[in-house]
């Protein structure tokens, strides 16, 4: 499993774009991925992501910065060259969408595939299976990022966000869901709860 994130200008695939993307290898943790660009000419830019990511418009439309298609293709290749290319992340319908369009965009042939593994359910099964009713919000599961990582023993998502620091927090919290046990070194001194390890 890839495991991906991205930072982006706004919530709408169709009217925001990529402008980072982070990722590391479940399988080969230290193989990682991580690329800052411009958006899209004609992106929208909602000051509400950009204060979660930390970017500025100035920043993000600097000339020497990358191409939204030089980050996109270059990480492309990166997921080409992985033993196992699928795809996944917390709440990964939102990058998938995001990667779907920017492939869309440029006309390229690589697609994200459909077949992907979501974090957001996985802890939700994790509750489940412990006879847990999930967290709710509104009537709806209340799973948050920052809530999978306080359930897996983890710190919140420092900020400003970082793809490639979303990426190794989500890959380190299947670790500790899937496996019961951490997976990178620099969140070994948090604990891994006793209800993960069984």
């Amino acid at each position: 499993m890839l495991i991906v994130d991205l930072e982006t200008t706004g919530v709408d695939p169709v009217k925001h774009s990529i402008i980072s993307i982070g990722a590391i290898d479940f399988l080969h943790p230290e193989r990682t991925f991580y690329e800052e660009c411009r958006p899209w000419n004609g992106a929208l830019l909602d000051s509400n992501a950009l204060a979660v990511n930390g970017f500025t418009p100035e920043h993000i439309n600097n000339e020497s910065r990358k191409t939204l298609y030089e980050a996109i293709t270059s990480f492309i290749k990166w997921v080409e060259e992985s033993e196992v290319q699928t795809l996944g992340g917390h709440n990964f319908g939102f990058d998938w969408a995001f990667l779907k369009q920017t492939s869309d965009i440029y006309n390229l042939s690589w697609k994200p595939h459909r077949r992907i593994v979501d974090l957001h359910s996985v802890c939700y099964t994790h509750h489940l299976k412990r006879g847990i009713v999930p967290p709710l919000k509104d009537k709806r599961t209340d799973l948050s990022f920052n809530n999978v990582l306080k359930y897996v023993g983890l710190p919140e998502e420092p900020m400003p966000h970082n793809a490639l620091t979303g990426a190794k927090s989500a890959a380190e919290a299947f670790s500790r869901i899937l496996y019961g046990k951490s997976f990178l070194d620099e969140f070994k001194q948090y604990h891994v709860p006793e209800y993960l390890r069984i």
